[in-house]
């Protein structure tokens, strides 16, 4: 089933190794013209997590386009799947724990966007003038929030705030959460690792991704954590989707 509204993206990355750490093993994708885009965050302190965060997004750079945002994120969901159970192997053949990722991946056809995630790499809506935290990360502090045992503040400084739940490459199955939204003309979307968000306030995020230029968002945002240290590997992908037919239509159901 497809949508008579068609939408055109533009969008713009950066990656910044930071201040602090020798390697990037941050990596991502963009490709606006196959309605793709991806962060991946080698996770600190495990064996090579550029090679795993580069697995990751070479990977779902291979999906195919499809009109249908179900096959798109059945696709994905295949392509993490698969990256998952090679990180497990060559984890065994480099006799380490663990080589591991956090993933977020935003995908559009037609009408409709839809996004997975695993870790806390995270994905932002900015539509009309409010920014939506789409995902919610998978950690510790987290879920201690969830449960009510956390306050917002208290959460920026506990001794757990890096401790992820879930990654790829972490455990032999893979747990992914997933959603499915409409696109408004003028969305734009902000994907990014935690050396981003926890370094840029959500106010900043808003007046870069308000500028509708997908370039000088990425740089103001990543300026930004730099500015204040950049501890971690940095990277943001910015998104911008414009209604070129101008219509409002939409569909009841969008995976079929």
């Amino acid at each position: 089933m497809t949508c008579a509204s068609q939408f055109r993206w533009v969008s713009s990355t950066r990656s910044d190794v930071g201040r602090v750490r020798e390697i990037n093993e941050d990596a991502c994708l963009a490709q606006p013209e196959r309605g793709c885009w991806a962060v991946a965050d080698g996770m600190g302190g495990h064996a090579v997590g550029d090679l795993a965060s580069q697995l990751i997004i070479d990977g779902l750079s291979r999906i195919a386009p499809s009109n249908s945002i179900g096959r798109l994120l059945a696709d994905a969901r295949t392509s993490l799947m698969h990256a998952n159970r090679q990180l497990r192997e060559e984890a065994v053949r480099r006799q380490v724990q663990r080589i591991g990722s956090t993933v977020v991946v935003l995908l559009a056809s037609d009408c409709y966007c839809a996004y997975l995630w695993a870790g806390d790499s995270r994905l932002y809506l900015y539509r009309q003038g409010q920014l939506s935290l789409l995902t919610r990360d998978h950690s510790q502090v987290e879920a201690l929030k969830a449960a009510g045992y956390l306050t917002d503040e208290e959460a920026l400084h506990h001794p757990a705030q890096h401790a992820i739940t879930r990654a790829v490459g972490a455990t032999d199955e893979l747990d992914l959460d997933e959603n499915t939204l409409a696109v408004a003309d003028g969305d734009t979307f902000l994907l990014c690792s935690d050396g981003l968000s926890n370094q840029v306030a959500e106010e900043e995020m808003v007046s870069a991704l308000a500028t509708v230029d997908c370039r000088h968002a990425c740089e103001v945002l990543v300026d930004l954590a730099l500015a204040r240290g950049g501890r971690d590997n940095i990277t943001a992908v910015v998104a911008h989707a414009e209604d070129t037919e101008g219509s409002d239509k939409t569909l009841l159901n969008p995976t079929t």
